[in-house]
């Protein structure tokens, strides 16, 4: 890997370090906001991490902490920590575009949960961060702002669809963001990326303020530079929320607690069927890698087979677009966003929908309608129900002798530009690891661990049943301090 091609390396302090030293006086919000405003500012053109800078509003935010402080208050455990939020998460009065045309210039007239419990806890938001198109990829290539580039190699995606939220942490423009996770799209970016991701149980984390992509399957969840980072914003922003009907009735676990806890004892599976066809050498090899160093750790690492996984991807390319194709019909240029004027309503909503929306998100919308169109329902998308069904049978069963599994969170590491957007199922296969967990409902997350054979991160999945996540953190604090450093942008 060309260094050229990089961004500089900058030590950048984990979350955890700058919230007790502006709790502490130690230093001031709007110091540490100006040093990351100042990082965005050197190199947010060469990564194109955010869809908008919030700077003014960013340093009120910052100078009301500093006031608490000041007051003798405590702000919160996030105290004067920047945050990015991916841009399909609702900020009022700041545009969110989900990177569509469709929604340019759209301002909700309200915060996302997620977004009240990251103020609440004392956070400044720096910015919108890019996506593909409405979560829709897997290499923020399908965006209507254009592409984000991987700080480790300017030549190669971030991953997707939440790589302008994995990018901003890996250039060090703030410790922490949040991503949404349908299919992959918070893991996958993290491990090209080489920063920790987290997708929690289903229902743990408020999607009140998401745009929806699938709603069985969307989940929000935190980037981070450290493990206990990641900790920290799940804490923070999970738990129940009234305005949620799939949020789960009880606050979320408390893993930071137990992070120190190791794994002596534990009893952890290699997932079989994520380590063969499809995946790269030397992806397979770090992930074989991470679960000798488990063993050394003191756990019983066996190798296990799930063979409903390799059904995810099929069921999940009915089961995400036949949602989305619901979801995504609110967009008709009535009600709010884009509209293109025609002579009648009617053509007036296909004007509207062929200019607002790119190819990727109309060829999703195009498979769900007619996944579930009359004739074909019970064919496609009732059997693809079925196969969810399995897959969480066969991961349950599983659980039952096993407190975590681990596997490739990615099958390559990161790709050029323009390799995969010729053939979208090439780039659908990018999630092969990650979709099961998603269609199961259970957490999983991305460690980083080492670099593959051209120099770039890997990321090691975790996965652990449903409300599992002190195992899953467990696990991936034991990998965080073993592994092989895949180095900053350098």
């Amino acid at each position: 890997m060309s260094s050229r091609s990089a961004l500089p390396s900058t030590p950048v302090a984990p979350a955890t370090v700058l919230a007790a030293a502006v709790r502490s006086g130690e230093r001031t919000a709007l110091d540490v906001l100006e040093e990351h405003l100042a990082r965005i500012s050197d190199h947010e053109v060469d990564v194109h991490a955010f869809n908008l800078v919030l700077e003014d509003r960013a340093r009120e935010s910052a100078a009301a902490v500093d006031a608490r402080v000041a007051a003798g208050g405590d702000p919160g455990p996030l105290a004067g920590v920047p945050v990015a939020l991916k841009d399909n998460l609702c900020t009022r009065g700041v545009a969110t575009t989900c990177s569509s045309r469709i929604l340019e210039g759209w301002e909700p007239p309200y915060d996302a949960t997620v977004v009240q419990r990251l103020a609440a806890a004392g956070a400044v938001v720096v910015g919108k961060t890019n996506l593909d198109e409405f979560a829709m990829g897997s290499s923020t290539e399908h965006s209507a702002t254009g592409p984000t580039r991987n700080p480790h190699d300017l030549d190669r995606v971030p991953g997707g669809s939440s790589g302008g939220s994995a990018a901003a942490v890996a250039a060090g423009f703030a410790p922490v963001a949040l991503g949404s996770d349908t299919g992959g799209s918070i893991r996958q970016p993290a491990a090209l990326c080489g920063v920790v991701g987290v997708k929690p149980t289903y229902g743990l984390v408020s999607r009140l303020g998401l745009v929806a992509f699938a709603s069985s399957l969307d989940q929000v969840g935190p980037f981070a530079a450290t493990v206990a980072d990641a900790a920290l914003v799940c804490e923070v922003v999970g738990g129940h929320d009234p305005g949620d009907s799939t949020s789960l009735p009880q606050d979320f676990p408390r893993v930071l607690a137990h992070l120190d806890d190791g794994v002596e004892g534990m009893r952890i599976g290699l997932v079989t069927e994520m380590l063969g066809e499809g995946i790269a050498v030397d992806v397979a090899a770090r992930v074989r890698a991470a679960a000798e160093a488990l063993t050394a750790a003191g756990a019983e690492v066996e190798e296990v087979s799930i063979p409903a996984v390799t059904y995810g991807l099929s069921a999940y390319y009915l089961v995400a677009p036949a949602e989305a194709s619901s979801n995504l019909a609110r967009y008709d240029g009535v009600r709010y966003g884009r509209r293109v004027d025609a002579p009648t309503a009617g053509e007036m909503m296909v004007a509207t929908r062929t200019a607002g929306f790119g190819d990727e998100v109309k060829r999703r919308i195009v498979l769900g309608t007619y996944a579930l169109s009359a004739g074909y329902y019970d064919a496609f998308y009732g059997k693809a129900l079925r196969v969810r069904t399995l897959i969480r049978e066969e991961f349950d069963a599983a659980y039952e002798r096993l407190d975590a599994l681990i596997s490739p969170a990615s099958p390559t590491t990161a790709f050029a530009f323009g390799d995969k957007t010729a053939d979208p199922v090439q780039m659908y296969l990018n999630d092969v690891c990650t979709i099961p967990s998603n269609l199961a409902g259970h957490p999983a997350l991305s460690v980083p661990f080492g670099v593959g054979d051209d120099g770039l991160p890997v990321g090691v999945q975790v996965m652990a049943p449903a409300l599992g996540e002190v195992a899953a953190f467990r696990v991936a604090a034991v990998l965080e301090s073993v592994a092989p450093s895949a180095g900053a942008p350098s």
